[in-house]
């Protein structure tokens, strides 16, 4: 058996990872084809800022496109540049050093665009909450549409989390760039 690697794995509290539910994973891709190609028009496009995090998070980001999750076939994509991106997705603790470049990839981002702070960090700083280095989470480099609680969030939760996203938010087509 596969065992997760996060924080508590480390700490010696190892906890078994949870299989993979297809009647879950269909109930969600029904979601998705629910909210239709009027809000979708087509993938939506992730923009990743880790803005001070220990990578647990990130850990699970990636597991999200693994073959259990796989967040593409929700319609989801991740790319390394803000100006093709529809969702800026931020982790951490929004360390000092960190809020003036989270706010640069945000504001180089084509309207529409959706904010998600993805780990307790995020939401609120974590267990930092109060230190001098940091900004105090994501709230305080930029308003946020969608915070996902979790020290990490679970694949599931951060798939969960994106799905509710997109079916609260109407996403008009982008107008092509010239």
């Amino acid at each position: 058996m596969v065992w997760k690697t996060t924080l508590g794995h480390i700490l010696g509290k190892a906890t078994p990872p949870t299989a993979a539910d297809p009647a879950r994973a269909a109930e969600m891709r029904a979601r998705v084809v629910a909210a239709g190609s009027a809000r979708l028009g087509r993938s939506l496009a992730i923009r990743h800022v880790a803005a001070g995090s220990c990578n647990g998070c990130e850990l699970e980001l990636r597991a999200t496109q693994n073959m259990v999750h796989d967040l593409t076939q929700y319609g989801f994509t991740f790319t390394p540049s803000p100006r093709h991106a529809d969702i800026l997705l931020i982790t951490g603790v929004a360390g000092r050093n960190m809020v003036e470049a989270a706010r640069q990839a945000r504001a180089a981002m084509p309207e529409p665009v959706l904010v998600v702070a993805c780990g307790d960090c995020a939401v609120d700083g974590g267990v930092f909450k109060g230190s001098p280095a940091i900004a105090g989470g994501a709230e305080a480099i930029t308003a946020i549409d969608l915070f996902i609680p979790g020290c990490p969030p679970t694949p599931a939760q951060i798939v969960q989390g994106l799905l509710a996203l997109i079916e609260a938010h109407s996403f008009p087509p982008k107008k092509p760039r010239r």
